[in-house]
C-alpha cells in the first residue's frame, strides 16, 4: 500500500480505498433497522393472536437480517481456520430457534449487528483521511526548458528540474529557491501560520501555497519521496497498525468460541453415550447451556458503557472516534502538544507599538494599518483589525505596491509610506540605537517585528505574536500534578517555542521539527513513558497524531486531515476540555470493568445451574436477558444520567443548557 502511494502521489490512489465499507454501504444500516423493525412486529403478532405463519416469517426475517455480515464473517472466518464470536453469535441464535425461543436469538443477533456497523463506520472514516492528503497535491507543474514552459504530471518531474511556480499555486515537490521571491504559507507542514519569505537559495516544501511572488525552484527530491508524501505514508502505516489490546481482543475471541462450541458438543453426545441421559432431554438442556453461555451480557458491557460515555462526552464538546480511543486516554503517561493552533490561537495579534518621537502610537499603527488596509497578509490583517479598535482608519492609498520578501509601499497623501521587515525598510538615516535595542528585545521575545517608515523615516515598529489560549497554562498544571509529562513539538524557531512554552508552563520543548520528526519525537517518548497522546490540529500534525497511541485534534480550527486521523476532537477549541476527557476515560474503564466482571459472574452462574440445578430455559433466557439489561444500565447510569443530573444542580438551569451544547461557543478574539 504504502509504495503505490508513493510512487504515485494522486493520479493512481489505491482503488481499494473505493471500497464500499459495510457500514456505509446502503444495505447495512438498513438490515440494522429491518431486524428492529421485525422484532417488534413479531412480538406485536404473536401477543395479539396474528396466524403463527406471520410471526414465523418475521422471526425468520430477523433472523436473516440481523445475521447477514454475522454469517458471512463467521464464513470468511472459516474458510482461513478460525472460529471467532461472529460464528458462537450464529449458533446461539440458531439454537435458541431450535428450542423456540426466537425472540432471544433474534434481539441477540440485532445487538450483535449494530455493534459491529458502529465499528466498521469508524475504520471507513479513518480509511477516508488519507484521502484528505492529496489536496494538497497539484495534478500538474510547470517545467523550464531554458525560455520553455511546459505542464507535465508530478510524477514526471525529475530532480534538478526547474518548476515554475505562480502566485496563488501549491507547490508540487520538496525544491530549492533559485530565482524569485515570495511568501509561502507552509502550514500544511510546519503549522505555522505566519507565511514565510522565500529567496534564492531557501528551500521550499510539496503541499504549500505560495502567495504572492513568482518563483524558479530546483527539484530536490522526486515526487514519491517529498515530506507530504512521506506524511502520507506514516499515516497508513500508522492506521493499518493492529493495537495491543485489539490483537489479545481477537485472541480471546477465538478461544472463547472453541471452548463454548466444543463443550456443547461434548455435553450433546457424552451423558447420552454413557447412558446417564436421554437424547431429547440432554439436547435441550444442551440449547439451553449454548444459550446461557451466550456472551450476550458480555458483548455488549463493552460498547454500552464507552457508547454512554462517547454520549456524555459529545454533549461536553468532546467527539471520540470509538471506545478504543476513550479507553486508551485513561492510561497516557505523557501528552505532546503542537504549539500553533493548539497551544496558541494560531493567529497573529499586535502585542506591542513603539514609535519614534515626536510620533505617537496611534501615528504608527493608523499609518501601518492604512497601508496595510490593501494587503491580503496575515499580518497585515491584524494590523488592521487592532487598528480599527482604536479609531477610523485613513482614507486608502493612491498607490499601492507589495514587494516580495520586503513588505509593502504606498502612497498617503503627500507622502511614500513602506511597512515591512526592519531590513527591507530602506531610510534616510539609521534607525535610532534605543529603537534597535527594542527591536531586538521583541524578537528574542519570539515575536515578529514590523517597521514603518514615513518618506525614508522611521515612525516606530510594530510586534506582532500568536495568542496563548487562555486556558493552556492551567490545564498544563493540572497535567503535571497527576504525573502526566507534558511536551511541547513545533516547527517554529527555538526561540518562539521557549517563549511561547515558559508562558503555558512547558520545561520539555522540540522546536524546528518536520512532520516526520514530531512521529519520531512521539515514537521516542512512547518508549520512554508508555502510553503517549499527542494534540495538534494540522496536516503536519498527523503522522504524530497516528503514531501516539491517542492522538487529539483540535475540532475548531483542526484541518479535515488531523481530524479524521486522531481519535479524540475537541470540538469549539475548548482546549480545556482535555481535561474532562481524561477523566470520563478513566469513569468508563471502570464501569468496563464492573460490568466485564458482572457479565462473566452470571454466565458462569448461569451455566452453574444448568448442570447443577437442571435450569430451565425461561429462567436461563431471564437471567441472560437480565445482565444485558443491568450492563446497559449501569453504563447508562454511570456515565451519561447522573453525571447530566449533577452538572444541572450545581450549574443551574440556564448554564447547563450552555454546558450541554455540542459545539460550545468560542471566546472571542481580539
Amino acid at each position: 500500500m504504502a509504495a503505490r502511494i508513493a510512487t504515485s502521489p494522486k493520479q493512481t490512489f489505491p482503488e481499494d480505498m473505493d471500497a464500499p465499507w459495510r457500514s456505509e454501504s446502503w444495505l447495512a444500516p438498513r438490515l440494522v433497522a429491518l431486524t428492529l423493525v421485525a422484532i417488534v412486529f413479531s412480538l406485536l403478532t404473536e401477543r395479539f393472536g396474528f396466524p403463527q405463519s406471520l410471526t414465523l416469517a418475521l422471526n425468520i426475517l430477523a433472523y436473516v437480517s440481523g445475521g447477514f455480515y454475522g454469517a458471512r464473517s463467521a464464513l470468511e472466518s472459516l474458510r482461513v481456520g478460525k472460529i471467532d464470536v461472529d460464528l458462537l453469535m450464529i449458533l446461539a441464535a440458531l439454537g435458541a430457534a431450535f428450542i423456540g425461543q426466537w425472540h432471544e436469538g433474534a434481539v441477540l443477533l440485532f445487538l450483535f449487528s449494530l455493534s459491529n456497523v458502529m465499528q466498521d463506520y469508524a475504520i471507513g472514516r479513518s480509511r477516508r483521511a488519507i484521502r484528505k492528503l492529496f489536496a494538497h497535491y497539484p495534478e500538474m507543474a510547470k517545467v523550464k526548458h531554458g525560455d520553455n514552459v511546459s505542464q507535465v504530471l508530478i510524477s514526471a518531474i525529475r530532480i534538478d528540474d526547474i518548476v515554475l511556480i505562480e502566485p496563488g499555486e501549491r507547490i508540487p515537490i520538496d525544491g530549492q529557491v533559485v530565482a524569485g521571491a515570495s511568501a509561502i504559507d507552509e502550514s500544511p507542514i510546519t503549522g505555522e501560520s505566519i507565511p514565510v519569505d522565500k529567496i534564492a537559495g531557501d528551500q521550499v516544501y510539496a503541499g504549500t501555497l505560495n502567495k504572492q511572488g513568482m518563483l524558479d525552484v530546483r527539484a530536490l527530491r522526486s515526487a514519491e519521496n517529498t515530506t507530504l508524501s512521506r506524511i502520507i505514508k506514516l499515516v497508513e502505516e500508522a492506521q493499518d497498525s493492529q493495537a495491543p489490546t485489539q490483537r489479545f481482543l481477537d485472541r480471546f475471541e477465538q478461544a472463547y468460541a472453541k471452548a463454548i462450541i466444543l463443550g456443547v458438543l461434548l455435553f450433546i453426545i457424552l451423558p447420552p453415550a454413557l447412558g446417564l441421559s436421554d437424547f431429547q432431554s440432554n439436547f435441550y438442556r444442551a440449547m439451553v447451556l449454548m444459550t446461557v453461555a451466550s456472551p450476550c451480557a458480555l458483548v455488549i458491557s463493552v460498547p454500552s458503557a464507552f457508547i454512554s460515555a462517547i454520549a456524555a462526552a459529545a454533549r461536553r464538546g468532546l467527539l471520540f472516534k470509538g471506545s478504543a480511543s476513550l479507553e486508551e486516554l485513561a492510561c497516557v503517561k505523557a501528552v505532546a502538544f503542537d504549539k500553533t493552533g493548539t497551544l496558541t490561537r494560531g493567529q497573529p495579534r499586535v502585542t506591542d507599538v513603539v514609535a519614534v518621537p515626536p510620533f505617537s502610537q496611534a501615528d504608527v499603527i493608523r499609518t501601518a494599518a492604512a497601508v496595510e488596509a490593501r494587503s491580503e497578509h496575515p499580518l497585515a490583517k491584524a494590523i488592521v483589525d487592532h487598528a480599527k479598535l482604536m479609531a477610523p482608519l485613513p482614507a486608502p492609498p493612491k498607490e499601492f505596491e507589495a514587494i516580495a520578501g520586503q513588505g509593502v509601499r504606498a502612497q498617503l497623501g503627500e507622502h511614500i509610506v513602506r511597512v515591512g521587515r526592519p531590513a527591507g525598510i530602506q531610510l534616510a538615516s539609521h534607525m535610532p540605537a534605543t529603537l534597535k535595542q527594542r527591536q531586538t528585545e521583541l524578537e528574542e521575545q519570539g515575536k515578529t517585528v514590523v517597521a514603518i517608515a514615513r518618506d525614508e523615516v522611521c515612525l516606530g515598529l510594530i510586534a506582532l505574536a500568536d495568542e496563548c489560549r487562555a486556558e493552556a497554562a492551567t490545564l498544563i498544571e493540572s497535567l503535571m500534578r497527576q504525573g502526566i509529562t507534558v511536551v511541547m513539538l513545533t516547527g517554529d524557531n527555538e526561540r518562539v517555542a521557549r517563549s511561547i512554552a515558559r508562558q503555558v508552563g512547558i520545561s520539555r520543548v522540540y522546536a524546528g521539527l518536520l512532520p516526520d520528526e514530531k512521529a519520531q519525537i512521539v515514537t521516542k517518548l512512547r518508549r520512554e513513558q508508555g502510553s503517549v497522546a499527542m494534540v495538534g490540529d494540522g496536516i503536519n500534525d498527523a503522522p504524530a497524531l497516528a503514531v501516539a497511541d491517542i492522538g487529539i485534534a483540535m475540532g475548531g480550527a483542526g484541518t479535515d486531515v488531523a481530524l479524521e486521523t486522531a481519535d479524540v476532537a475537541l470540538m469549539g477549541d475548548r482546549l480545556e476540555r482535555l481535561q474532562e476527557a481524561i477523566h470520563l476515560s478513566g469513569r468508563a474503564r471502570q464501569v468496563v470493568q464492573q460490568n466485564i466482571i458482572f457479565s462473566l459472574a452470571v454466565i458462569a452462574l448461569l451455566i452453574l445451574g444448568v448442570f447443577a440445578l437442571e435450569l430451565p430455559l425461561p429462567l436461563g433466557v431471564l437471567g441472560h436477558e437480565g445482565s444485558t439489561v443491568i450492563v446497559v444500565l449501569n453504563g447508562l447510569l454511570s456515565l451519561l444520567i447522573i453525571p447530566s443530573l449533577q452538572r444541572a444542580r450545581s450549574s443551574g438551569e440556564s448554564s447547563a443548557e450552555t454546558a450541554y451544547s455540542p459545539i460550545p461557543r468560542r471566546d472571542p478574539v481580539v
